[in-house]
This record gives C-alpha cells, structure tokens and sequence, in this order.
C-alpha cells in the first residue's frame, strides 16, 4: 500500500516502516529471525516521517531480535535510523553502546507505539 502514499512523505514513511514492523514482528513469532532480520532493515530504510523525525522509531522488534542473538543487525538499523531520527538526543548512539557491550538497552517510550 505504500505507493500510493509517495506524494505525501509522513503517510508514506510511516507505511514503509509499520509495514515492515509489523512483517518482522510475525517473522520472529513463527521461528524465522533470518526473515525478520531483513524486515528491521526494511523499516529502517524508510525515507522517514514527521512523527519518526521527532519521536523516533519503535524499537519492539530491534528488542526482539537482540533476544534472538542478533546484536550485529540491531547495530545496523540503529545506523539507518539514525538518517531519520533528528530528535534523537544521543539515545542511539547510547543503545549502540549498550548493545556493543553485550547488553539489551532500555529502549523506554520507543517500545510503546
């Protein structure tokens, strides 16, 4: 559905990023993290979105693939949101930190919407 939102940036960002969010969340849920992985990256790659500008992404399936074992793609979607997310005040770069440390980082309002 995304295309036809591509004259209107934040309905179209969004869609790119949700879409893949949610495809990723159901890869997780049936076993397929290689599948899931692929979709953070997606969602990642979105060109953006007033309301990701500002409050920044959602970070549930970023927490669930660091679950999975997966550190070295999270550390890849935080680069991409970071083309995104102008309003980050060094929270990823914290994340980042806390993840190259071996740990799961308190990821706060980003796993609420």
């Amino acid at each position: 559905m995304a295309p036809q939102y591509t004259e209107h940036e934040t309905p179209y960002g969004n869609a790119i990023f949700y879409g893949n969010l949610v495809l990723g969340r159901v890869a997780v849920q049936r076993g397929n993290v290689p599948q899931a992985s692929q979709y953070l990256l997606a969602a990642g790659a979105t060109p953006g979105s007033a309301s990701l500008e500002s409050f920044g992404p959602n970070m549930t399936l970023a927490k669930e693939l660091l679950e999975k074992g997966q550190s070295e793609v999270v550390l890849q979607y935080l680069a991409l949101c970071k083309k995104f997310w102008k309003m980050d005040l060094g929270k990823l770069d914290e994340w980042g930190a806390t993840i190259r440390g071996g740990g799961i980082p308190e990821f706060g309002a980003n796993l609420k919407y």
